[in-house]
């Protein structure tokens, strides 16, 4: 998973601790910071946006774009893809403020299903991953999955311990759990799948 990206975005959200979304941007192969982000990655090839909050050390990578019409995340999207990179990692894009978190999730789908970005949004606890159709996912038994429906009129699966549908509401489909190593979808659009990085621990009593 560390290694299957062309290029790592850094938004200026809650900066990751946990090992896995560090690993992540320690094997980028590039990296790009959004805006005011530059503060904790200064490693990073380019800094894209309306440059309001980047320090003057960093202006020289700043590549500065001041239509408002779109946020920092998708302008350094942008930047990617004219650069010919798709595969994106994106780290920094929750905490801090709930309205940006739900924005940025939503976004990643956008990403998706309009630009052809093959993206993955990496948090503290876990990681979305937007989908179309019939797919199968590497898991871990216990891990806990919860799936969002983008337009599905079917949505089924197998794997996991309570079967899917085309859920009406985000809520009807959180707090799924994996059976094994593997689950899959079977659907007719789009979807989002978030997993956590560990598996539920069960208290004995």
């Amino acid at each position: 998973m560390t290694e299957q990206f062309d290029v790592v975005i850094v938004a200026n959200g809650e900066f990751p601790t946990h090992r896995i979304p560090l690993e992540v941007l320690e094997h980028a192969r590039h990296i790009v910071a959004c805006d005011g982000a530059i503060s904790h990655v200064p490693q990073a090839e380019a800094v894209v946006g309306d440059g309001d909050s980047v320090p003057a050390e960093y202006h020289n990578r700043l590549f500065q774009i001041d239509e408002q019409e779109d946020n920092d995340l998708t302008k350094a999207t942008r930047y990617c893809l004219d650069k010919g990179w798709n595969r994106i990692a994106y780290l920094g894009c929750t905490g801090l403020r709930e309205d940006h978190t739900l924005g940025n999730i939503g976004l990643l789908m956008r990403y998706y299903r309009k630009m052809g970005v093959e993206g993955i949004m990496f948090t503290d606890y876990g990681f979305f991953t937007p989908a179309y159709g019939n797919r199968t996912f590497q898991s871990e038994k216990g891990k806990q999955v919860s799936i969002f429906n983008f337009g599905c009129r079917q949505l089924t699966s197998e794997g996991l311990r309570w079967n899917s549908y085309a859920y009406d509401e985000w809520w009807q489909g959180t707090l799924n759990e994996a059976l094994g190593d593997s689950f899959s979808f079977f659907a007719d659009n789009y979807y989002m799948v978030y997993q956590t990085y560990g598996v539920k621990e069960i208290s004995h009593l």
